[in-house]
C-alpha cells in the first residue's frame, strides 16, 4: 500500500461524527486534519499493513491525524532511534499523539534503548516527556522476557513516584498511577509496595476534554479478585 492508496482507504472510512469530535478537541483544528476513524479501526488497518520504518518516516510528516498514528502503528523498533524519539516526542501536538507514542502497546516500548529513554523522560522537566516516560515505564512492566528489569528497578520507581506524585501535573498524575497499576501486577512484593503507595494518593480526576470520567483507583485495581488470584495474595 503507498500514500495515496492509504488516503483513499481513509476517505472510505471517514467518521463525521469522529470528525465533529476532533475539531472540538483540537486547538488548532487548522494545523491537523482528521477522518474521525476510531483507534481499534486504525489498528486493523496497521495490522494489515505490517512492519515499515520507511513508510512509517514518510506518514509520520503527513498533516492528517490518523496517517500519523498510523505511522506509529507500523514503525519497527528494530530500526527506531532514540534521536527519532526524541523528535517524535516535540510534534505530538499538545500530546494528541502521547497515548498511542508511548502506550497502548507501542513500537517505542520494544526498542533496545526503551529503560534509558524512560529514565531520562521520567526525569525530565517537560510535561510530555515525562508524561511519555511515565507510559512507557507502564509498557516495561508488562515485559515477561528474561531482560525485563528487576525488581530493585521497579522498587526505585516506586519510590521516585511516591516522592513526586503530590506535586505534578494531573496528566502526569494518570501516567504515574498507570505505571504503579502495571508495576504492582508483576509480583507480590511489587504488589505491596505500590499498594503502599497508591493507598497515599486519592483516586486521580480524569477528564477526557468533553466528559469527566470515572476517576482512577490504583488502589482498586491492585486490590481486585484477579490479580489476588493471579499472586496468590
Amino acid at each position: 500500500m503507498n500514500y495515496d492508496e492509504l488516503i483513499k482507504l481513509l476517505e472510505h472510512h471517514r467518521n463525521e461524527r469522529g470528525i465533529d469530535h476532533w475539531n472540538r478537541l483540537n486547538p488548532k483544528p487548522n494545523s491537523l486534519k482528521s477522518f474521525g476513524i476510531g483507534l481499534t479501526f486504525l489498528r486493523k488497518i496497521a495490522k494489515k499493513m505490517g512492519r515499515d520504518h520507511s513508510f512509517a518516516k514518510e506518514l509520520w510528516e503527513s498533516d492528517i491525524y490518523d496517517v500519523k498514528i498510523i505511522s506509529l502503528l507500523i514503525d519497527d523498533p528494530k530500526l527506531m532511534t532514540k534521536e527519532q524519539a526524541e523528535l517524535q516526542v516535540d510534534q505530538l501536538y499538545q500530546g494528541h499523539f502521547a497515548h498511542v507514542f508511548s502506550s497502548c502497546n507501542a513500537a517505542l516500548a520494544k526498542t533496545s534503548f526503551v529503560i534509558p529513554l524512560l529514565m531520562d523522560w521520567i526525569n525530565s522537566d517537560n510535561t510530555i516527556r515525562k508524561r511519555c516516560g511515565y507510559s512507557l515505564l507502564y509498557e516495561v512492566s508488562k515485559f515477561t522476557k528474561k531482560s525485563a528489569p528487576d525488581n530493585a528497578f521497579f522498587l526505585d520507581r516506586i519510590e521516585q513516584i511516591l516522592k513526586s506524585f503530590k506535586n505534578e501535573k494531573n496528566i502526569i498524575k494518570l501516567a504515574m498511577g498507570e505505571a504503579l497499576m502495571g508495576i504492582g501486577k508483576r509480583n507480590l512484593e511489587l504488589n505491596s509496595a505500590a499498594l503502599k503507595v497508591a493507598q497515599k494518593m486519592s483516586p486521580i480526576a480524569v477528564n477526557s476534554g468533553v466528559t469527566s470520567c470515572e476517576p482512577f483507583d490504583v488502589v482498586k485495581h491492585l486490590t481486585s479478585d484477579y490479580i489476588k488470584k493471579k499472586l496468590n495474595i
